[in-house]
């Protein structure tokens, strides 16, 4: 069981873990399997649904007033541990078994969706501003991200990478941050900090004195075993 399930109330705790064995109840239901009242069952599932981790649904087809049934969303499913990590890594170590040139092909595929997703916000914005946007767009992954300003030398600083499980075993996934930001930004982006050598975060020097040429490659392939 996740954090996140440990964190909730008691009484929602057990909300959600019986509509994760059940797949899905009523108040009533509820109210009888956990010994708690009709009225705090409803008054639960307020905040619950408010908060994003159940929704309602009716499966009555005739007259009447409905039965409203009540289930985890996708966001309630991921109170509970998953396996991605180790499944990406799989498919990491797979595309690598099965040829270099798969496992480019998808860096290049991540790559060219999040050029595609971030560039059109970024047109006709100066460096500085395109940084302030790509701060913001990195901070709904990561709340602790920020922008280093020191004498015209910019930096973002990722303390808290969604994807943190995965980079440490296979660094190579940090290439498509590093290249994403090269091509938004137009010029060269060295990570200067990573989080695979105990740094505590991730940080992405950004070298204005480095502009990119038409013919810079879409996949830059950081160098996971730097010498300094």
């Amino acid at each position: 069981m996740s954090i996140l399930v440990n964190h909730l109330s008691e009484p929602r705790k057990r909300i959600i873990e019986r509509l994760k064995n059940k797949g899905s109840q009523a108040i009533s239901e509820l109210a009888g399997s956990l010994d708690i009242s009709g009225e705090a069952v409803r008054q639960h599932l307020v905040q619950l649904e408010k908060e994003g981790w159940v929704t309602r649904f009716s499966e009555n087809k005739g007259v009447g007033r409905p039965l409203w049934q009540y289930r985890l969303t996708t966001a309630g499913e991921h109170l509970f541990k998953k396996n991605y990590d180790q499944l990406m890594i799989e498919v990491f170590d797979t595309l690598s078994l099965l040829g270099e040139d798969l496992l480019k092909n998808l860096l290049a595929a991540m790559i060219e969706e999040r050029i595609r997703q971030w560039e059109p916000k970024l047109t006709g914005l100066t460096t500085s501003e395109r940084l302030d946007v790509l701060k913001d767009f990195y901070k709904k992954d990561d709340s602790f991200m920020e922008l280093e300003n020191n004498q015209n030398s910019y930096a973002l600083i990722e303390r808290n990478c969604p994807f943190h499980n995965v980079a440490i075993e296979r660094p190579i996934l940090c290439s498509v941050s590093v290249s994403v930001l090269t091509h938004l930004l137009g010029c060269s982006v060295k990570r200067e900090k990573r989080l695979q050598n105990g740094d505590g975060c991730c940080a992405f020097r950004i070298l204005l004195n480095e502009p990119i040429t038409e013919d810079t490659s879409r996949i830059i392939m950081e160098d996971i075993n730097p010498t300094n």
